[in-house]
């Protein structure tokens, strides 16, 4: 925390216990026939927070200010008339580069005479020894133009005692804390406190987000019960919450001082009413807020969609490739349609060609405009469209940064009543959960369109007759992550079969910890302990796994430990290492608790640990940067005789206290041990044979895929493989997508803008040989990101932007190699990471009348690819099997 910010959490802390300071002031006057003039000086710099940055953007002003009484009640208010004079503005100019060239020299700023005009109309403010309690102007005047006059007298919102109160200003009504010493009062103003500025919006996930760290403090100089001067700064640091290296630092410091000595003035006006004074002063005065207006700047040189038409028959996008160009165009389509109008959005998809079409569905879907969604609505007809075009509008609906009741709307009503193929009727039902869990945490949970697609999951699982139905309902309860459908997951998860009880469990994992009660953590604790019946392996582990995970109570650790003597050697074994595995990862909830439970020698000792099965758990950094920890995590589990059960690989990000999976992919083999001869553990139903993967991308649970079910269609599936991997994700998403507009106590305004895009393609593949007695598979992740991120300044004499754009490509592959043609089985884990390139250019741009100006930076490297180590045992078994 800094000074100013220390100093501001003392004095609220002091206040709120009704400490007020001694030495208040008298109250703060302007005395009748008085004209006061104050010099007014406004500085405001906004810079890269990169050294590889070209210089940013800083304004000078300086003003003339005059105030004097017009008007006074009996009770003490006063009518003020306040008047900007003589403004001279300054700016740095690229054109006159000192000779170090360190920065470019002070540049005059030529006003427009209507500017000038504006800028010298007088505003009015009822005042009350220093509180402003209204603020009176032309609603016609330009934007800009109110907002400077609203700073000016933002700096006469003062209170001559000590405390804590609510202002407003031209930051729009924030806390406040006051304090007083001599003739000097010092204001703390809490801007993340502030309401009544024009709401932004950003991503669900806060690791997409922004973080934003403002400060805010004023020095009031009273003498003789007037003001005599004020210094006012501020400075706020934004930068993405996944890169602080491209930050952007705004201060703006403004200054009033008093001229001596005060002028005769014009004589107090008489009148019955503060009305009456100013329905007889000169032009339109009515009372307006003191908060800044939002400001939109119109963007004279960003493409339209009506001007891409014109050249859309030349156009060819590559769909589904993840190469960073790619991505760049996918955002630029996506700022173009949220511009456009319907007509426009629906003549781009019909004249599209069919393979651009998912592309541009995946667009309209990330630019949510009403438009696009309205044109969205009358293009995808789900009884006549191909099944892939609709079910990348689902996911990219699933996938929406910030989804709002209108896409929600959208998908419900693409799905009620309609026949669908089972493939889109279960991504249809994921990507429901999805769009709820995320418009809950937008804290959207009352809306009409979220409780009926509750209400549309609720009763497809009481309707579902089929297990594969249940669990595609099961997990879209853990996509939506309602803490009101834990009874439901509890029930389904201790009386279901075993697949639907495993999935009921994997819901209950993904909810916060807060929400893991007692009663869930003790239905987990009969699963494991299999107090009320049988549970499968997979089961039982998942509730050993909640367990360690949320908050994990001492005596749950002890008895997993102690039943891990009591399991067959695989499951004993995988558990073991699953809490060696949790006890080096630094984030784990339960490190420190584990690492207090070894220390007893009757635990932490050979006989508890010496299990010789080759189920594993492994997890480790992938990438460690200031902002960010990547992770790896690999889950093995076999059976008794050798071969693989499930296999979990697992990527995270963990931000500020955030944690996100970023993609976790689940292989799962079962009935392979009764085609080889080995017996089915006892307490077990006789399994199906079969073989699929689950995916959870994004925090966004996918639906299952099927590689075979039953031995004839593994058979052809064997006989008939074409050996290409199957998609699990492929397209383009939209990650970041933040607005924030930060009004600056002097009425300036700043817009902050990100927009981070994802090419991905993510592919699987199992391979199975009978006759060789091996099993390989594989996962492919290969992707792009693309961040924009912006800072405009919007003065009446000024417009600056500085932008930041990061470009990165990565691939990671991980495979397996398993054969079990003799005993024990040998097993080879791969992973490996290609190069990543990478770049970022920063740009400035300035525009100040007539004169703009543009410089332009970057830096660009790569990182060399890489194969990770898991453990020393992998190494030796993939030197066996890969030599041989």
């Amino acid at each position: 925390m800094d000074p100013q910010g220390a100093l501001g959490y003392v004095c609220l802390l002091c206040f709120s216990f009704g400490r007020a300071a001694k030495g208040d002031l008298q109250p703060l006057s302007f005395q009748p026939g008085t004209l006061y003039q104050y010099h007014y000086s406004l500085d405001v710099q906004v810079d890269h927070a990169a050294t590889a940055s070209p210089r940013g953007a800083w304004l000078k002003a300086e003003a003339l200010v005059q105030v004097h009484q017009l008007w006074r009640d009996q009770g003490g208010e006063e009518l003020l008339q306040v008047q900007i004079r003589d403004l001279r503005a300054q700016h740095e100019s690229e054109e006159k580069r000192s000779p170090g060239g360190s920065g470019g020299l002070p540049a005059e700023i030529a006003l427009s005479q209507e500017a000038q005009a504006e800028l010298q109309q007088p505003m009015f403010i009822s005042w009350s020894s220093g509180k402003v309690k209204a603020f009176y102007g032309d609603e016609a005047e330009s934007i800009l133009i109110s907002n400077l006059k609203r700073g000016v007298s933002s700096l006469l919102q003062l209170q001559p005692h000590a405390g804590t109160t609510v202002e407003e200003d031209s930051s729009g009504r924030c806390r406040v804390a006051y304090s007083v010493s001599n003739h000097s009062i010092t204001k703390m103003k809490d801007l993340l406190s502030c309401t009544g500025t024009k709401p932004g919006f950003t991503s669900v996930n806060k690791i997409f987000g922004v973080e934003w760290q403002p400060s805010s403090s004023s020095q009031y100089l009273v003498k003789d019960n007037l003001l005599q001067s004020v210094l006012a700064e501020e400075s706020h640091l934004l930068a993405p919450a996944l890169r602080s290296s491209t930050g952007i630092k705004i201060t703006s410091r403004q200054q009033l001082q008093l001229e001596s000595p005060p002028v005769p003035g014009p004589a107090e006006v008489a009148g019955q009413s503060l009305e009456d004074v100013l329905a007889g002063m000169e032009g339109q005065h009515q009372p307006l807020g003191m908060t800044s207006l939002p400001f939109r700047r119109v963007c004279t040189h960003c493409p339209s969609l009506r001007t891409y038409l014109k050249s859309f028959g030349s156009q060819r996008i590559k769909t589904g490739t993840w190469e960073v160009a790619t991505t760049w165009r996918f955002q630029r389509v996506i700022q173009m349609l949220r511009g456009a109008k319907k007509r426009e959005v629906l003549q781009l998809l019909r004249r599209a060609p069919e393979e651009m079409l998912p592309f541009l569905v995946e667009a309209a879907v990330a630019a949510q405009s009403v438009a696009s969604l309205a044109a969205l609505s009358d293009f995808l007809d789900f009884n006549k469209e191909p099944k892939l075009l609709l079910e990348k509008f689902l996911y990219a609906a699933a996938f929406s940064p910030r989804p709002s009741g209108e896409l929600l709307h959208l998908v419900l009503a693409k799905l009620d009543g309609k026949q669908l193929a089972p493939e889109l009727h279960e991504t249809g039902t994921v990507a429901l959960g999805a769009l709820v869990g995320k418009l809950c945490q937008q804290k959207l949970c009352g809306l009409q369109e979220v409780e009926r697609g509750v209400e549309t999951i609720l009763g497809g699982l009481r309707g579902a007759k089929e297990e594969s139905e249940v669990v595609i309902y099961l997990l879209a309860l853990g996509n939506a992550r309602l803490p009101r459908t834990i009874p439901t997951l509890l029930g389904h998860a201790e009386e279901g079969p075993a697949a639907v009880a495993t999935a009921a469990i994997s819901a209950l994992r993904r909810f916060p910890a807060q929400h893991i009660s007692g009663e869930v953590k003790g239905a987990m604790r009969r699963i494991l302990h299999q107090k009320k019946r049988s549970y499968s392996q997979p089961c039982r582990l998942a509730a050993a796994e909640l367990l360690l995970e949320k908050e994990p109570l001492p005596m749950d650790v002890i008895n997993i430990l102690l039943a891990t003597q009591e399991m067959e050697t695989e499951m004993a074994a995988f558990l073991l290492l699953k809490v060696q595995s949790d006890l080096h990862a630094a984030h784990h909830p339960a490190r420190k608790i584990m690492k207090e439970i070894l220390r007893e020698p009757r635990i932490n000792n050979y006989h508890f640990f010496s299990k010789a099965g080759v189920s594993s758990s492994f997890s480790g950094p992938l990438t460690v940067t200031q902002d960010l920890l990547s992770t790896f995590g690999l889950d093995l589990l076999f059976l008794e005789g050798g071969f693989p059960r499930r296999s979990i690989s697992e990527f995270s990000l963990l931000s500020r206290g955030q944690q996100l999976h970023a993609a976790q992919v689940t292989i799962e083999a079962q009935g392979m041990e009764s085609m080889l001869g080995e017996n089915v553990l006892e307490g077990e139903e006789e399994p199906e044979l079969m073989a699929g993967m689950s995916a959870i991308f994004f925090d966004v649970q996918l639906r299952p895929i099927t590689f075979f079910q039953g031995y004839t269609d593994l058979m052809s599936k064997v006989l008939l493989s074409s050996g290409e991997p199957t998609s699990v994700v492929k397209g383009n998403l939209l990650l970041m997508d933040h607005h924030q507009m930060i009004p600056l106590q002097s009425g300036l305004q700043v817009a902050i803008k990100l927009q981070g895009g994802l090419g991905l393609d993510i592919s699987a593949g199992l391979d199975l040989s009978i006759w060789e007695q091996e099993l390989k598979t594989s996962i492919s992740t290969r992707g792009s990101l693309a961040i924009d991120f912006q800072a405009e300044l919007d003065a009446p004499f000024l417009q600056a932007t500085l932008r930041s754009q990061t470009e990165v490509e990565t691939s990671i592959h991980f495979n397996t190699m398993l054969r079990f043609s003799g005993s024990p089985v040998l097993m080879c884990l791969q992973l490996s990471k290609e190069q990543v390139p990478y770049r970022e250019i920063f740009t400035v741009s300035r525009c100040a009348g007539r004169q703009r100006s543009s410089v332009r930076k970057g830096r660009q490297g790569s990182v060399p690819g890489r194969q990770l180590a898991l453990h020393r045992a992998n190494s030796k078994l993939c030197h066996l099997l890969l030599t041989a």
